[in-house]
């Protein structure tokens, strides 16, 4: 089941995490205990199944703004059986609100929006919990902007970088960033 939604997102032009970044989450995941998960960008529901088959006993919320992505996670969740463990959204994650607490909260929605993300949804985090961003290398155009060649891909860049510097002077979380897939963010709540 999890080749062919690898398959269809490759086919469709899915974004989903890249090999080895979703086997680095989903390890930090058993290695940390989580077991209370937010996900920000649903997509077709791939890291929120590879998050929910880590364990039994972790829950995920998991949102999407997109209606036609949001009915295809819903059917391969349902498909893998795991619709008691994870919940769905669908909506804008700017609009939606969301109850409880959560050992993790992982940001692969809008590359724009992530201070946004951050900012909204870290007051639901426990402390000593963790916020993980993906994509922010961009595909090597944050390491080397002169690759950005749309007023678009300069502009996501400026705001993948703002985002950065906005993590390092953060004094409520530690940072680390980590070079697997397309580069992701671990913050620490202090």
């Amino acid at each position: 089941m999890l080749k062919e939604i690898e398959k269809y997102a490759k086919e469709h032009k899915v974004p989903i995490m890249l090999k080895d970044g979703i086997e680095y989450l989903c390890n930090y995941i058993q290695e940390n205990h989580i077991q209370n998960i937010l996900e920000i960008g649903t997509a077709i529901g791939y890291s929120a199944i590879k998050m929910a088959l880590v364990k039994e006993n972790i829950h995920i919320t998991t949102i999407e703004r997109d209606e036609e992505r949001y009915n295809i996670a819903l059917e391969n969740i349902r498909n893998m059986h795991l619709e008691d463990r994870v919940t769905l959204i669908l909506g804008d994650a700017m609009e939606v609100n969301v109850t409880g607490n959560f050992d993790l909260i992982f940001i692969d929605a809008s590359k724009g929006h992530s201070i946004d993300f951050f900012e909204k949804y870290e007051p639901y985090l426990k402390k000593g919990g963790t916020i993980i961003t993906d994509n922010l290398s961009f595909h090597g155009l944050v390491e080397n902007e002169a690759l950005a060649v749309t007023k678009n891909q300069k502009g996501l860049v400026k705001r993948i970088k703002k985002f950065i510097d906005f993590l390092e002077n953060n004094p409520n979380y530690c940072t680390n960033y980590i070079e697997v897939g397309d580069k992701i963010s671990i913050s620490i709540k202090k």
